[in-house]
């Protein structure tokens, strides 16, 4: 018999069970067993996880940066030491392969080892005598209490896009994971103890729209981050600035990827192949459009079909697999409708992955690589995002009508583009309107010292995440001018100071 666990929150230091009657559950995707029972946290739940937080920050906010780093430096080590059971709690409740969790949770680690150089990032400006015997400089300081709301899809990579750089600006913290796959975010609040993180400057609260709107709505939370799709980022963003905070809401995607005429085939073939149907395409930077452009269509179309077709599909805990599960039987459903779609509006279905069977796993929520040619702008598999292991192909007659087609899209958060050429490469670059741009590069993900983020309706806010926007975003800006005057006789000035 398989054991249903019952998760719990974690708030100011300590596992707290569920009080309410509301309760979520979480399934292994390979099996589609039930697994465990998490509670969804009520309104007066989430307000004591800001209490726990607004409780901890005075202290935590004064103590040195130094300090602070120090405590992030500990934690890196406990996550690497502990990487191979983090990934499989990702794989148990996600179904992602084992070796994708664990290179989630390695570029996550990269964000805390950005984050442990808040001493140097958090310096400020200083410009002397900016008028006689009168001095200048900013600072950066913590912004307050704040909340991050994450995805299922990267259950520890997008949370540690938000509380590092969160904790170590002097801040603090209330994650809300997604009830999917919610085990990980429990796992790293140990972890952060562990490292001597006080008591209430880390907090983990399970939930659904009622947690949401208590941390968007609670005058106490000063910044909120988020990471989901369009409809959901626009009301947190309109939601949350209507109530005063500063909001960074990262929303869907449709990325494409181009193949020019003097592509390496076979180069973008493998790219296409890792970067549709890895994670079984439920990543926010998974190209789901590539575009042929000239005459690349048909040997393009040939070479995927090959290549899809003998995709390893499994269960994620087996080291052969390529590709996992969809996170849930309603996710699966989803993503079978929009193949449906696809076939209804006219496109023509070069792979067939609705009728997969995966031996030993005929309940888990398992669907094979869909490869679709002939695409359209027009169809609704072309603009809206499918979050699954469905490729579109869109035919265009050259680079012009490529860039106009990227262009058109709603959707601006990562595009690529595979040539020889480096003048298509350089007009490419500077002409997408796109906000993560990859050459020859087929997932374009930022590192840590850099921000990750859109443009168009994939990101609401002006800060990226993580990098120098993330320092940004969760601090606050002040600026000193100073004089000390050796003569304290003074006159009355009525005009604004020239210096």
């Amino acid at each position: 018999m398989n054991e249903i666990r019952q998760l719990s929150h974690f708030i100011n230091g300590h596992h707290v069970p569920g009080s309410g009657s509301r309760w979520g559950d979480v399934f292994n995707p390979a099996t589609g067993q039930l697994t465990a029972r998490v509670p969804l946290a009520s309104a007066d739940e989430t307000a004591r996880a800001i209490t726990a937080a607004a409780t901890a920050l005075p202290g935590w906010a004064d103590t040195p940066p130094l300090r602070r780093a120090r405590v992030l430096f500990k934690f890196r080590e406990l996550l690497e030491r502990h990487l191979d059971e983090l990934a499989a709690i990702l794989t148990a409740e996600h179904g992602k392969v084992l070796a994708d969790a664990r290179g989630e949770i390695i570029r996550g680690m990269e964000v805390v080892e950005f984050a442990c150089g808040i001493p140097h990032l958090l310096k400020g400006a200083y410009s002397e005598q900016i008028g006689s015997g009168v001095d200048s400089w900013s600072i950066r300081q913590p912004i307050g209490v704040c909340a991050g709301i994450t995805p299922f899809n990267f259950p520890v990579m997008v949370p540690m896009w938000m509380f590092p750089i969160a904790l170590a600006c002097g801040n603090t913290f209330v994650l809300k994971p997604s009830e999917r796959d919610p085990s990980a975010s429990v796992f790293i609040a140990e972890l952060l103890a562990q490292a001597d993180l006080p008591n209430g400057v880390f907090n983990v609260i399970h939930g659904d729209k009622e947690a949401v709107d208590g941390l968007l709505t609670d005058a106490r939370v000063a910044a909120l981050s988020f990471v989901g799709s369009t409809p959901i980022a626009e009301y947190i963003y309109a939601t949350g600035s209507a109530h005063g905070k500063r909001v960074q809401a990262l929303g869907g995607a449709k990325n494409h990827l181009l193949v020019m005429p003097d592509a390496d085939l076979a180069q973008a073939v493998d790219a296409l192949i890792g970067a549709a149907y890895g994670s079984a395409g439920e990543r926010c930077m998974a190209i789901s459009v590539a575009v042929a452009v000239g005459d690349v269509g048909d040997r393009l179309v040939a070479a995927l079909a090959q290549r899809v077709r003998s995709l390893r599909i499994g269960a994620g805990i087996d080291p052969a697999m390529e590709m996992g599960p969809l996170v849930t039987r309603q996710h699966l459903d989803k993503v079978r409708a929009y193949v449906d779609l696809g076939v209804e509006e006219g496109a023509e279905l070069v792979v067939d992955g609705r009728e997969l069977q995966v031996a030993g796993h005929r309940d888990g929520y398992f669907l094979g690589g869909c490869l679709f040619d002939r695409v359209s702008s027009a169809m609704r598999i072309y603009r809206e995002e499918i979050f699954g292991p469905v490729l579109c192909v869109v035919r265009v007659a050259d680079f012009e009508a490529a860039i106009d087609l990227v262009n058109a899209h709603e959707y601006g958060n990562g595009v690529a583009v595979f040539t020889r050429s480096g003048h298509i490469a350089r007009e490419f670059v500077r002409r997408v309107q796109v906000g993560m741009v990859g050459v020859n590069v087929p997932i374009p993900v930022p590192m840590a010292f850099h921000s990750f983020g859109g443009w168009k309706r994939s990101l609401f806010g002006d800060h990226a995440v993580h990098g120098p926007d993330g320092v940004h975003f969760y601090t606050r800006l002040k600026t000193a001018t100073a004089r000390w005057p050796q003569d304290t006789a003074s006159a009355a000035s009525f005009v604004m100071p020239t210096h």
